[in-house]
C-alpha cells in the first residue's frame, strides 16, 4: 500500500504543543493530514470507532489527562486493528525505567520533548522521515523502535 500522504494524530492537552505539531508537520516534504485530541479518552474513542481513519503514526503526551498514555498503549497494543500504526510518546526529562515501561507498554518511539519550537522541528522530522522510510518500503514495523533525547 504506497499512499501519497501519512496520517498522522497528535494527543495533547497544551494547545500550543498541538499548534507547533501542526505547524512543523504542515512545513515538511512529505503530505500529512494531521488530527489532534487534548485526551487521552477522546483519541481511543475515535480510534475505536469503525469508521476511523487509522494512523501511520500517532504522536501522544505522557502526561495526558483522561486516559493515561500507558492505558492508550495498553488498549492499542491489545487490538490487531492497530498493527501497522507506529505510536510515538513525547515527554518533558523522565526516569530511564519509565521509558522502558512505555516500550514494554508497546510504544515504538520515545521523544523527549525539546524546549524550542527548532528542535522540536528537527526531531519530529527524524521521526516522520524514517516512519515514511518504513511506511513506503514494507519494513517490518514490530522491529521499530527509536528513542530520541
Amino acid at each position: 500500500m504506497n499512499k501519497e500522504f501519512l496520517n498522522v494524530i497528535v494527543a495533547d492537552n497544551d494547545e500550543n504543543t498541538l499548534i507547533f505539531f501542526k505547524n512543523i508537520l504542515k512545513e515538511l516534504k512529505i503530505s500529512i493530514k494531521v488530527q489532534c485530541f487534548s485526551n487521552g479518552s477522546n483519541l481511543m474513542e475515535y480510534l475505536n470507532n469503525d469508521d476511523a481513519v487509522v494512523p501511520e503514526i500517532v504522536f501522544i503526551n505522557y502526561l495526558i489527562p483522561g486516559k493515561e498514555s500507558m492505558e492508550c498503549l495498553e488498549d492499542i497494543s491489545s487490538n490487531s486493528k492497530f498493527n501497522n500504526m507506529v505510536t510515538a510518546i513525547f515527554s518533558d526529562p523522565i526516569p530511564e525505567s519509565e521509558i522502558e515501561d512505555i516500550f514494554v507498554k508497546g510504544a515504538h518511539i520515545f521523544m523527549k520533548k525539546p524546549e524550542c519550537f527548532e528542535k522540536l522541528k528537527k526531531v519530529l522530522t527524524e521521526v516522520i522521515t524514517i516512519n515514511w522510510q518504513y511506511h513506503t518500503s514494507g519494513l517490518n514495523k514490530d522491529n521499530f523502535i527509536l528513542k530520541v533525547l
